[in-house]
């Protein structure tokens, strides 16, 4: 089911192969909307690593109890053609200036994290 021009449905599923909840395809509607303006930003390709979370599989990857994986709020991301760190510039960018909602940005060396929490937060677990 297609969400956005570059995102389906099929993108933000649980890598377990659960079902997804009704209650968080609302929350992944808005996020493949979000990470639709970011893609059109970058003007490239963006891929989804992981998305919507299921508790089982959020415990299995060692994902905090309080993820915003577990909501349909977050999803990790890469780009071919652009950095980790040129991702969460441009979403920290996006996120100035309200063109994408308030979240988290979480830097990693392979990965970045972009969570649309509605407040913002800021981390960085790249080896410098």
């Amino acid at each position: 089911m297609k969400l956005t021009k570059n995102f389906s449905l099929e993108n933000f599923e649980c890598k377990c192969g659960c079902k997804m909840p009704a209650s968080v395809r609302e929350n992944i509607q808005y996020l493949a909307e979000n990470l639709q303006i970011l893609r059109d930003k970058v003007d490239s390709p963006i891929y989804l690593t992981n998305a919507y979370r299921c508790k089982a599989h959020n415990a299995t990857v060692g994902g905090s109890k309080n993820s915003q994986h577990l909501l349909g709020k977050a999803a990790d991301i890469k780009s071919k053609a652009l950095s980790p760190t040129e991702i969460a510039n441009t979403a920290d960018s996006l996120m100035k200036n309200g063109s994408f909602d308030a979240g988290g940005i979480g830097r990693y060396n392979t990965f970045t994290h972009l969570d649309i929490r509605g407040r913002k937060a800021r981390w960085d677990n790249t080896n410098k």
